[in-house]
């Protein structure tokens, strides 16, 4: 039987080598959706690409013995958290949400909330502004509505031509990041506000301790909703989870 993890964020990484260290030989499978052509090197095998909706990802469980899923995906996955949970109730596969708290704001902090990408163009004012989006490239499509700004825009990937604005300038780059360094980019960009999805974890944290350093407004993109599912904010805690349904060492006898 097999261990299905969504992945794509640090806790995936960590739990698929977790699993591999203290499980060898268990029967265990990384999917990704695919929106990275280099992904990191991951402990256990990986598969790329969608499953095709609920039925798809429901064949998948069958097909392949899936004995637990857990959802490692992004905070801002909209839409496979639902799929996994429509699939796995269907296939009566019990289902974990790995999900990392959400940042909160801390004394020094300016933060304006918005709630969706949309929101977060419009909170920029009319005022040309030279802000920073810390985004990814998925979304940047939003910011082409306000182009009087300069963006700086930092992305794993090539943005190709997904934000259609006339100042734009580009950064490739994956965290995590230091906040000595952010500190020297915003600087060296004169940067006014930054924009920020709400995703968590210390890989990107930086950032904020950065803007409150430079006394720096951020805009905070809140998460989309998510489906009503057991939940672990750890990775021992989503180890704990697989113990009690005999998938650990604990319960194996290891």
């Amino acid at each position: 039987m097999t261990i299905l993890i969504l992945g794509g964020t640090t806790e995936a990484t960590a739990l698929a080598r977790r699993l591999a260290e203290t499980c060898p030989g268990m029967p265990a499978l990384v999917s990704l959706a695919g929106r990275t052509s280099a992904p990191k090197p991951l402990a256990l095998p990986i598969r790329i690409g969608g499953f095709g909706g609920i039925d798809g990802l429901g064949a998948f469980l069958a097909e392949n013995r899936v004995a637990v899923v857990i959802d490692a995906t992004h905070p801002f996955a909209a839409i496979m958290p639902f799929n996994a949970e429509a699939a796995c109730r269907l296939a009566q596969v019990p289902l974990l949400a790995l999900r990392r708290p959400p940042w909160t704001p801390v004394a020094g902090d300016t933060w304006i909330e918005a709630k969706d990408m949309a929101d977060a163009a419009a909170a920029l004012g009319a005022e040309p502004r030279r802000v920073f989006l810390t985004i990814g490239r998925q979304e940047l499509g939003a910011f082409a509505r306000a182009p009087q700004h300069h963006y700086l825009v930092r992305s794993i990937e090539p943005i190709g031509d997904v934000l259609p604005a006339p100042h734009v300038t580009r950064i490739e780059a994956r965290g995590p990041f230091l906040v000595e360094d952010e500190l020297a980019l915003m600087r060296r960009e004169r940067i006014d506000l930054v924009v920020s999805k709400n995703s968590g974890g210390a890989q990107t944290e930086a950032k904020l301790a950065a803007a409150r350093g430079l006394g720096l407004a951020v805009v905070m993109v809140a998460r989309p909703a998510k489906p009503d599912v057991a939940t672990a904010e750890t990775v021992d805690q989503a180890l704990a989870w697989l113990a009690a349904h005999g998938l650990t060492p604990t319960e194996r006898g290891v």
